[in-house]
C-alpha cells in the first residue's frame, strides 16, 4: 500500500505544480493587419499588443485581470452600466410617482362627488348583500359624509412625503 501511495501522491503534486502556473499569451497586430495570437513575444514592429496571464482551468486566478487599454475599456464599460442602471430606477421612480399621482386626482374626484351627493339633501339609496334597495337614514349618511370628507382632505391635498 505505501509503495503505491507515495508515486500516486509525487505524480499529483507534480500536476497541481504544472497546472498552477500561469502562462503570457499575446495578441498583436503585423504589418499587413492580420491579427496574432501567441505565447511568445510579438515581434518589435508589431501593433496594438496586449498582453494577458492565462491561469489554467482550475488552478487559483491569482492574476488573471486583463492589462493595458483593455482594463479602462472594462471600466468605461462598468461606469456606462452603471449610469445606465441609475437612469433607469429614476424613470422607473418617476412613472411610479406620476402613478401615485393619477390615483389621487381620480380618487379626490370620487371623494367630491359623493361628498356633493351626501349633502344635496336628497334621499341616497344603496344596494345591500341580498340584492336589495335600502336608504340611508341620516345616521348612516352622517357617518358616509365624514369618510367622504376623510377621503378629501388625504387625496385632494398636497401629497405627503
Amino acid at each position: 500500500m505505501q509503495k503505491t501511495a507515495l508515486p500516486l501522491v509525487a505524480c499529483l503534486l507534480a500536476i497541481a505544480a504544472a497546472g498552477a502556473s500561469a502562462q503570457t499569451v499575446y495578441k498583436w497586430r503585423d504589418a499587413a493587419g492580420q491579427f496574432h495570437i501567441s505565447d511568445t513575444p510579438p515581434p518589435p514592429d508589431a501593433k496594438d499588443v496586449v498582453s494577458r496571464k492565462v491561469v489554467p482551468v482550475g488552478a487559483p486566478a491569482a492574476s488573471s485581470a486583463p492589462l493595458g487599454a483593455a482594463d479602462g475599456e472594462l471600466q468605461r464599460k462598468k461606469a456606462k452600466a452603471d449610469q445606465d442602471k441609475a437612469t433607469a430606477a429614476a424613470a422607473e421612480k418617476a412613472r411610479a410617482e406620476q402613478k401615485n399621482a393619477d390615483a389621487r386626482a381620480q380618487n379626490c374626484g370620487t371623494a367630491r362627488e359623493q361628498a356633493r351627493t351626501l349633502q344635496s339633501g336628497m334621499r341616497v339609496a344603496r344596494i345591500n348583500a341580498k340584492g336589495e334597495r335600502e336608504y340611508l337614514d341620516d345616521a348612516a349618511i352622517a357617518a358616509q359624509t365624514r369618510q367622504a370628507q376623510q377621503a378629501i382632505s388625504q387625496n385632494c391635498g398636497a401629497p405627503a412625503n
